[in-house]
């Protein structure tokens, strides 16, 4: 079955977790995988590193499993996913656990509000 596997990545070098999980699921001919990180215009794209070596790191590790890097800026983080995701067709979206759970705060539940037919995995 062809997959559009989107890995959504904080400012959490844990990431590569989520890369590698989404590298999995996109494993099927014809599938893509992309990683996208989000961040507000005020912030840094990691903790505690500069951006550049922020950069890099995610670089090295999207190309390692051979995914699309996307990094934007962005007032509306949320919005910016969401065309992302519908402009790229995406089935399935792998995103770490939710800071949360209050629904009205919960990041993946905003996600999947707006984005009904894709398969949510964290």
């Amino acid at each position: 079955m062809h997959k559009n596997v989107l890995v959504c990545v904080t400012q959490q070098k844990t990431c590569q977790i989520l890369i590698e999980h989404g590298f999995e699921l996109s494993k099927d001919d014809g599938s893509n995988l992309y990683v996208i990180h989000v961040v507000n215009e005020n912030d840094k794209f990691l903790y505690n590193l500069s951006d550049g070596d922020a950069l890099e790191y995610l670089f090295e590790i999207t190309k390692d499993v051979g995914a699309n890097l996307i990094v934007k800026r962005s007032k509306d983080v949320i919005k910016a996913i969401v065309d992302f995701a519908v402009e790229k067709e995406i089935t399935h979206i792998v995103l770490g656990n939710s800071k949360t759970s209050d629904s009205a705060n919960n990041f993946a539940m905003k996600l999947q509000k707006k984005l009904p037919n894709v398969e949510f995995l964290q």
